[in-house]
């Protein structure tokens, strides 16, 4: 996934889209008939699961999906209720200093889905298999998968690509390896696609179906749409039977996720249209440094209660 991001849309900032006729239920309609089989508030003290995601769909349930790159926040995450986390190869612009995607080792990869996996016990955690590491074909995406699942205990992973990416999800799946696929705008090629809502058009929208059909006949239990119009997003909702995960892609997915770097608002400068800031911490973090700083400068930090003798 992607951030910084200001695609151009009808729908103004912060506006209440409109609801499609899909017939998909909406968070506050849905009710649990068992609650601890719910994905958000469920209480079950195991590890969430591929078919856990599977059978929210079937009730209806729609569940959020937050990013994680380190095992503090992910343990935050994780006692909030967050059902799914994804160690995104985002972590090169958020966490890496990247200005792209594309720079991300799955070196770096699996040493973050680590320590997040490490961090929590019932969020199901899925890892990007970063570019580069799975392009060549499905014996090399294999081999990335099986480190990340192997030496990370991810619970399953994530690529890029519809048709284009088939061979690559059906061995992964086919040697039991649960894949969510991404469409729509795929960061990792920033470089032919640009940073565009994807889908737009009779032509394109008929790829972005196909590219969504793929992905599921290959076995995926999941796919993210990224940047994708509204109503198309509804349409692939409907007539899938995995779930959707929506980002920039309207009210109607399955479910929806955040770079949570954007989310808490620790991103600096112009933060994507597709996002809502729910906390300022990076101003808090700020005010933090700052007070402590000044404490030092001026000889009331550390105090005595602060001090060993």
């Amino acid at each position: 996934m992607t951030r910084a991001l200001n695609p151009q849309s009808s729908t103004p900032h912060g506006s209440t889209p409109h609801s499609s006729t899909s017939g998909s239920s909406t968070a506050s309609a849905w009710k649990p008939a068992d609650s601890s089989k719910a994905l958000y508030g469920g209480r079950s003290g195991r590890r969430i699961t591929v078919h856990d995601i599977g059978g929210a769909k079937e009730r209806g349930e729609k569940w959020p999906m937050l990013t994680a790159y380190d095992a503090m926040t992910a343990s935050v995450f994780d006692e909030a209720g967050i059902p799914v986390m994804l160690v995104g190869d985002s972590m090169g612009n958020c966490h890496l200093g990247y200005d792209t995607t594309v720079p991300v080792t799955l070196d770096e990869m699996t040493m973050l889905s680590a320590a997040v996996v490490r961090g929590t016990s019932r969020a199901l955690i899925v890892a990007d298999l970063p570019f580069g590491s799975y392009q060549e074909g499905p014996v090399q995406a294999l081999r990335s998968a099986m480190r990340l699942i192997k030496d990370a205990g991810v619970g399953a992973v994530k690529l890029e690509g519809g048709e284009r990416s088939h061979q690559q999800i059906d061995l992964l799946v086919q040697s039991g390896i649960p894949v969510m696929g991404h469409i729509g705008l795929t960061p990792q090629s920033v470089n032919s696609m640009g940073y565009r809502v994807q889908g737009r058009g009779e032509e394109a929208a008929q790829q972005l179906l196909r590219d969504a059909k793929a992905v599921q006949d290959a076995g995926a239990f999941a796919v993210v749409l990224e940047l994708v119009p509204a109503e198309l997003a509804a349409e692939v909702t409907r007539i899938l039977h995995i779930p959707t995960v929506g980002i920039g892609a309207g009210p109607e997915c399955d479910a929806q996720v955040l770079v949570y770097t954007d989310m808490v608002g620790l991103t600096g400068g112009k933060v994507p249209r597709f996002t809502k800031q729910y906390a300022d911490l990076r101003r808090t973090l700020g005010d933090a440094a700052k007070e402590f700083a000044d404490e030092v400068v001026g000889g009331t930090f550390p105090l005595e209660q602060h001090t060993f003798h």
